[in-house]
């Protein structure tokens, strides 16, 4: 199986407070050496709040778990790709389809990892 057709990634961060590692099982969409990830809850997650404490994360697919960078990409380029990638995957978006409310309005979080 291809690692962007796993069901979930595992995404561990650093603790803002406790600086202790903390995972959590996310849907994902994978390009080349980026992950992306939607968060519903938008800044107030405690994985978003984490990584904008500190970007550096661990992400987990499959067996292999890779190093990376994370970055929030409202507004860039890549934004409307990657959350129609997501919502393929998880919603069975098609195009000249409407994104649901979790694609259009989640906050957007890209992972670019060392493979």
């Amino acid at each position: 199986m291809a690692l962007a057709d796993l069901d979930f990634a595992y995404l561990t961060t650093v603790g803002r407070k406790s600086g202790r590692p903390r995972t959590i099982e996310i849907w994902f969409a994978l390009d080349g050496d980026t992950v992306y990830l939607l968060s519903g809850g938008g800044d107030s997650a405690h994985w978003v709040r984490n990584l904008q404490a500190n970007r550096q994360a661990k992400v987990r697919l499959g067996r292999k778990t890779y190093s990376g960078t994370a970055r929030f990409v409202e507004g860039q380029p890549e934004d409307r790709t990657a959350r129609r990638m997501l919502a393929a995957k998880y919603e069975a978006w098609e195009p000249g389809k409407r994104l649901s409310s979790w694609a259009r309005n989640s906050l957007l979080v890209a992972i670019d990892v060392s493979r």
